[in-house]
């Protein structure tokens, strides 16, 4: 077996991982980012990224609800302190993106599989989306129906091909459960939780169907300090918006090349932090 540099070893060594991110247009200027989750506390986050010396874009967005065939108007509310935590963290990464809340929560307090369906296509369709940010999971067994599952897998490929990243959250704490979408991982990026000393670090370590590991720990909200595929999915997502900002026609296994070298690269080179765990 032949240990010739590869052409992406030979392409990579003109750049370093760190010398992407520290590039001064790595902003996420640019980038358009859906948050499907539990809705955004506008004013909160306006008035802490301000405080920090950050101008954030107005969050604009919707409700999706399932007795009202088209999205209620977003308010600036959350129904839920989920997807405030969710959206913070991609601004601390990410603060120059451009985020749109797709509340799929509600009054209700849960969320059915077609709200997300409906969410996923506003996402792209209307708010041209280049990012869509789903720190959820549909239970396996709320899919058994096979039309439903196949057309969740659609509107996921559907992304897909409209070069639209989709991030998504492992299942936290259940080893018998599979979660989707992330388990749809070849056209998605699928992210599980773990440790790192620096929130910009992140680990390619396959497992049951899931690729990535992400800083598990958010900044605001009462649940943000407990690790959680939650809080780790907008992390990568924050990284690969600044990436995108750099170079916004990024296809989606591009983007995944470049994370997987990124890991690959802090790795051979001994930098890779070694608080890293899996929790």
């Amino acid at each position: 077996m032949s240990d010739a540099p590869s052409i992406f070893d030979q392409l990579f060594a003109l750049v370093t991982p760190q010398r992407l991110l520290d590039d001064p247009r790595a902003t996420g200027e640019g980038v358009v980012v859906g948050v499907i989750d539990s809705g955004i506390d506008r004013a909160l986050l306006e008035a802490k990224h301000q405080a920090r010396g950050h101008r954030i874009d107005p969050i604009d967005g919707a409700i999706f609800r399932s007795d009202q065939p088209e999205p209620l108007p977003y308010t600036g509310k959350q129904s839920a302190p989920h997807g405030t935590t969710v959206a913070d963290i991609i601004l601390t990464i990410a603060p120059r993106v451009k985020l749109y809340s797709a509340d799929v929560f509600g009054h209700q307090g849960g969320c059915e599989v077609e709200n997300v369906i409906r969410a996923l296509h506003h996402c792209m369709q209307v708010w041209n989306c280049k990012v869509i940010n789903l720190s959820l999971g549909v239970p396996e067994h709320r899919l058994q129906q096979i039309q439903r599952r196949v057309q969740l897998q659609r509107v996921i490929e559907e992304a897909y091909f409209r070069d639209v990243l989709v991030f998504a959250a492992a299942h936290n704490e259940h080893p018998l459960t599979r979660s989707y979408p992330a388990v749809f991982s070849p056209p998605l990026i699928s992210v599980d939780k773990g440790l790192f000393e620096d929130p910009l670090e992140f680990a390619y370590r396959p497992r049951e169907q899931v690729e990535f590991q992400a800083h598990a720990r958010g900044y605001l909200g009462p649940f943000a300090r407990e690790p959680a595929t939650s809080w780790a999915t907008p992390h990568l997502a924050g990284i690969a918006a600044r990436l995108l900002s750099l170079r916004p026609d990024l296809k989606p296994f591009e983007l995944k090349t470049i994370l997987y070298w990124m890991f690959r690269a802090r790795h051979r080179d001994g930098s890779t932090v070694t608080a890293s765990e899996r929790t």
